[in-house]
């Protein structure tokens, strides 16, 4: 095994790790070895390692039970390994084709055809590829952040408004995916908005309503 291919391995280790202490606080060392497909005396290393860099605080809970916390510091490591992971990844281009495609033929099939992208990044690029074969419509991709006024074939806008109206949103942002997620179901709900599961995003329930209530 190369430098390269063991580097990966470790990357979406950790990564899969934090995100499964995110989703689920009572996690097992026995449980994140089975998720992980990993040993269990790795797992453990791997927990041992992140509490010991500050990515996760560990509480004894009686009896004999032991909660994890992903801390500010596991959030942006998250964050920071999920940009470079999907960047570097020899799978990355596969994964990130059959999942972009998944989201918008499930638009397709609810009938919201319209859909808006929301970050520039190598996803989107990846979703305008896919456009080609899928009944959909990109209508351009929302990036506060972004100096681009065209990317992958699409406009490019900082805010929403700027953008005709759209019946669906795709989460393309892989540096604060988490908080744009958030943001877009917050405002339209989560079935209008899908998000590809390689950015490992804490998801909403299907059918919740958007806090603004339309």
């Amino acid at each position: 095994m190369s430098e390269k291919d063991t580097s990966e391995d470790s990357m979406a280790i950790t990564l899969g790790l934090l995100a499964a202490v995110e989703r689920e606080e009572s996690v097992t060392q026995r449980s994140l070895a089975g998720e992980l497909g990993i040993a269990l005396g790795l797992a453990n290393a791997y927990l041992k390692r992140a509490a010991h860099k500050g990515w996760i605080k560990v509480q004894q809970v009686p009896p004999n039970r032991y909660a994890y916390y992903v801390t500010p510091q596991g959030f942006a490591e998250k964050a920071r390994l999920t940009a470079e992971y999907l960047s570097s990844s020899l799978t990355f281009f596969r994964r990130a084709k059959d999942q972009i495609g998944e989201a918008l033929e499930g638009f397709a099939a609810a009938d919201r055809r319209k859909v808006v992208l929301i970050g520039v990044s190598e996803l989107a690029e990846i979703a305008a590829l896919c456009q080609l074969q899928i009944d959909v419509e990109l209508v351009g991709i929302v990036d506060p952040k972004s100096h681009k006024d065209t990317f992958a074939g699409l406009p490019v806008v900082r805010r929403l408004e700027d953008l005709p109206a759209a019946e669906s949103y795709l989460i393309t942002d892989v540096r604060q995916s988490q908080e744009a997620y958030d943001t877009m179901v917050a405002r339209y709900g989560a079935d209008r908005v899908k998000a590809p599961m390689l950015l490992h995003i804490r998801l909403a329930a299907a059918g919740s309503l958007p806090e603004s209530g339309q």
